[in-house]
């Protein structure tokens, strides 16, 4: 009778690395997707600024021993550009998951034309543009952080209400950092309720305005690890504050959404497609 050979059982913290001649953005931001899918526990080791030979063998070294201290293949995403650099990591002990190859390549085929394999292409700041943009909007997110400015809010392109903790401030960030986004964010708190208005400086962009709501229970999780047994993270309290606050946002016509579940990144996109910006997404 036969050997039967039984697939060995997955790793609950399997090594990844992302190995990069850049900031590894790019590869580590893919290899979350891809892992994402896997409902396992893994070592993320993020290799940057492999520029050179002897830094391409270090890699290959880390990879290397890696496979030999736990005895399973490092899973490694890498976008390299410089052939000689990704050969030397290709040769490590790992399962490798090439960007550049599996994608450049085959559009070279499909296009006619070679890539120009420039290093860091794709985070080069000469786009000045783009670049000051995206450092415009970021200083403009932080000093609208919160409703502490109201000057200047004809130039936001979102502004962005909702109780205090429901997800506005790194919303706003991350729409500036991103995308270059002009995002200002304003709280809205129980005097706002009772006078029964949104905060005086609000109105007159409400056109510009998009809101975040969140389940009581979460809000009041969330405000414990901030302000342990008060008021303001009371669970009574956070149903007020929520209900309140839903029902100024659709009297006043306000689009909103729960953050209650959604990723930083889910709330971003939605919000883009409501303001129907017409910036570059990539």
């Amino acid at each position: 009778m036969p050997d039967i050979k039984q697939a060995p059982l997955p790793s609950a913290n399997r090594t990844v690395f992302f190995v990069s001649d850049g900031t590894g953005i790019t590869a580590e931001t893919f290899g979350h997707s891809v892992l994402t899918q896997f409902d396992l526990k893994f070592k993320q080791i993020r290799l940057p600024f492999i520029d050179t030979l002897d830094k391409a063998h270090e890699a290959a070294r880390k990879i290397n021993d890696a496979f030999n201290a736990e005895g399973s293949r490092p899973i490694v995403f890498s976008t390299l550009v410089q052939v000689e650099l990704a050969d030397v990591v290709f040769k490590s002990k790992g399962m490798h998951m090439d960007l550049i190859q599996t994608f450049v390549a085959p559009l070279e085929q499909e296009l006619g034309v070679k890539s120009t394999h420039t290093v860091g292409r794709s985070h080069n700041i000469t786009d000045s543009e783009e670049y000051k943009n995206r450092i415009e909007a970021i200083n403009f997110s932080l000093a609208h952080d919160d409703g502490q400015s109201n000057k200047n809010l004809s130039t936001a392109d979102v502004i962005l209400v909702g109780v205090s903790r429901s997800g506005k401030t790194p919303t706003s960030l991350y729409l500036a950092m991103q995308y270059g986004i002009k995002a200002a964010n304003y709280p809205l708190i129980p005097d706002d309720f009772e006078r029964g208005r949104l905060p005086s400086a609000l109105p007159e962009f409400r056109a510009k305005m998009f809101g975040l709501s969140i389940a009581p229970e979460r809000l009041s999780e969330i405000r414990n690890e901030r302000r342990p047994g008060s008021k303001y993270a009371a669970l009574e309290n956070c149903r007020y504050e929520v209900n309140e606050a839903e029902a100024m946002m659709k009297r006043e016509g306000i689009r909103w959404l729960s953050s209650t579940t959604k990723s930083i990144e889910e709330i971003a996109t939605t919000i883009l497609q409501e303001i129907k910006s017409d910036i570059k997404i990539y």
